[in-house]
């Protein structure tokens, strides 16, 4: 009996990866949710579990090829049969190809290359970048240009093998769907050539034996790095895009020492850098924006004396770590402080739709992660039902698979509620933006010794400026206060957790 490995679900809007590395080859005996390959798309990397025991038939879809959501990928033959004839899958895959959107004929030898399906509910693009020119010779599926919309990069492949004879769509371009990029001539040109040569071709040229990433080789490029100064941690050396990241990470190496040289004139627009946003960048500022424009925001602050949490801390970390495995942070004391005040102000948990206000009567708690290329808000679920053992160690899990690019779309959405904590960058104080349709965030600070009055007397302690964003149209004054104010009672006596109070 044989089983087929198809492409997973990749997230919302996003229709299409790259397979980027395949663990294993035809005739490997694979078990039960061993990995088998792994896809990229333009924010995550997914990998594809075996759904089987048994014998990896041939692989329909090799390395560097672009697959979208249920593609076929390879088939598996279970228990000991042998593998699969290479025909049927190639059969399969031809049929795959042909319920596919062709690119259409003009006739007299030429070709239209037009823009690919972008995606549920996704109806133009921008032209990114085009990699080849008019009059330049080009090998069947070699990629052709890029182009982006709000949410993921799109690769488009020659649609034959031939001459490039026009470019209807310029970089900066807008297309529609289904519109037309540019015309080949095909009549006359290069001879197809195998799916193979592009990336063989590409291996040869940097010396190995294997291609890169597609991700990696566009970052490479973008940023002006030659593949010979990044270590690759794939397969055989494969350069993946977390290798790419590490090198744009890495501090630059000190200069050696040389005679200084007399300053250059040169005027302000020459030694300025001009670089276009990239359309994602533009949605995020269009929809950073539209959440100012359309929540009524305000912001709140007040203050909370961190050494009861310190205190407990510093009293239980260790007993904690050897018992849970995991260590005690900061963030699971916020976390419950703020599901428990969530409790009693149900508005801050709640969202605009429409006419309706939905209240939510559980929390998703979105914690912010510093990654190499910037902050990302993974989603932990049903945060209200959890301890603080297992809150920390799903923070923990979360952290990793953020700084190793392995978030999923669906491990980002649907959160209810947002903490973003600016402190670890050394903020002493700000007002975050609401992460809609969610109506509140918290940001933390610095913790920060101060002099405060207790009882008459001044005295130093560990404070922190908390500020809680929140839209007004759900919220009025008095719930956000109280949010805040139960906030920092629960931190400032931290018992109040465990009496409900």
């Amino acid at each position: 009996m044989s089983t087929k490995v198809r492409v997973p679900t990749l997230g919302e809007s996003v229709t299409e990866a790259t397979v980027a590395t395949w663990f294993k080859k035809p005739g490997d005996a694979v078990s039960v949710d061993e990995m088998l390959c792994e896809l990229e798309t333009d924010k995550v990397t997914v990998e594809v579990p075996s759904p089987v025991a048994g014998t990896l038939g041939d692989i329909v879809a090799a390395e560097g090829e672009t697959v979208g959501v249920d593609a076929l990928l390879a088939s598996i033959s279970e228990g000991g049969e042998a593998a699969a004839p290479k025909a049927e899958p190639a059969k399969e895959a031809e049929a795959e190809a042909a319920s596919a959107p062709k690119a259409a004929s003009s006739g007299g030898g030429s070709v239209d290359v037009m823009v690919p399906t972008l995606g549920e509910s996704v109806t133009e693009a921008t032209v990114a970048s085009w990699f080849k020119k008019v009059g330049d010779t080009v090998a069947a599926d070699e990629m052709l240009c890029e182009l982006e919309t709000d949410k993921v990069s799109v690769e488009v492949p020659a649609p034959a093998a031939g001459t490039l004879t026009e470019i209807l769509a310029e970089e900066g371009a807008t297309v529609a769907a289904g519109g037309k990029l540019a015309v080949m001539g095909s009549s006359g040109g290069a001879a197809a050539a195998p799916k193979t040569a592009a990336p063989a071709a590409a291996a040869a040229a940097t010396g190995k034996d294997v291609e890169d990433a597609p991700s990696a080789k566009k970052m490479m490029a973008d940023h002006g790095i030659a593949a010979a100064d990044v270590t690759g941690t794939g397969r055989d050396g494969r350069v993946m895009k977390e290798d790419v990241q590490k090198v744009i990470s890495a501090p630059a190496p000190a200069a050696p020492a040389e005679t200084p040289r007399a300053p250059v004139a040169a005027s302000d627009e020459a030694r300025e850098e001009r670089v276009k946003m990239t359309r994602l960048r533009q949605t995020i500022a269009r929809r950073l924006k539209d959440a100012q424009n359309t929540a009524a925001m305000l912001t709140t602050y007040n203050e909370v004396d961190m050494s009861a949490v310190m205190g407990l801390r510093s009293e239980y970390k260790e007993l904690f770590e050897k018992k849970h495995g995991v260590k005690l942070g900061f963030m699971s004391f916020f976390t419950k402080a703020c599901c428990h005040a969530l409790m009693e102000v149900p508005d801050v948990n709640a969202e605009i739709d429409g006419t309706d206000v939905v209240y939510k009567r559980f929390v998703h708690m979105g914690v912010a992660v510093g990654t190499p290329t910037g902050l990302v808000v993974p989603v932990i679920r049903d945060t209200d039902q959890m301890s603080f053992a297992t809150i920390e160690k799903t923070i923990a899990e979360m952290g990793a698979k953020a700084r190793d690019g392995k978030l999923s779309m669906a491990d980002m959405q649907g959160g209810t509620f947002t903490i973003s904590n600016g402190g670890v960058y050394g903020s002493l104080m700000s007002s975050p933006i609401l992460n809609p349709p969610q109506s509140g965030i918290l940001g933390m600070h610095k913790i920060q010794e101060r002099p405060v009055v207790e009882g008459g007397e001044v005295v130093i302690r560990p404070m922190m400026y908390l500020a809680l964003s929140y839209d007004h149209r759900v919220v009025d004054g008095k719930g956000a206060v109280t949010f805040l104010v139960r906030v920092k009672e629960a931190l400032e006596d931290p018992r109040r957790l465990l009496m409900d109070l």
